[in-house]
């Protein structure tokens, strides 16, 4: 995203950064995630969206028009957008899903968790 953020200016990505958890917060998690039996599908999607980021920086080197790489940009952007929300789906059938199921704690953890994936994903 930070090919995005730059868009925005330099500064806006900050205070995004300082709100979202450190990488691999949920590293401690094991066992299939809900995304597992698509892995490769959603593999094949992020490498779809490299190429379309590697497209604007080519775009930026030839010196194409700004209202065309911001249409790439926006195009780009709505990528993203989809992938994070099937995956958000994913996450929800699978991994909070199997929390209800056992009950406990972990079902408050999970929702809360996933009430701030998708505030995270309002912001943007």
């Amino acid at each position: 995203m930070g090919a995005i953020e730059t868009v925005h200016g330099a500064g806006a990505g900050a205070a995004e950064a300082a709100d979202a958890p450190e990488a691999g917060a949920g590293a401690g998690v094991t066992g299939p995630h809900g995304y597992s039996k698509d892995k490769d599908a959603h593999l094949k999607r992020l490498r779809r969206i490299e190429g379309q980021i590697r497209g604007l920086q080519r775009m930026v080197e030839e010196d194409v028009y700004c209202i065309d790489i911001l249409t790439q940009v926006s195009a780009s952007t709505k990528a993203l957008q989809s992938f994070a929300l099937q995956l958000l789906e994913e996450h929800l059938r699978h991994c909070v899903a199997h929390a209800v199921e056992r009950g406990g704690p972990e079902v408050d953890a999970k929702v809360a968790e996933a009430t701030a994936a998708i505030a995270r994903l309002l912001r943007t």
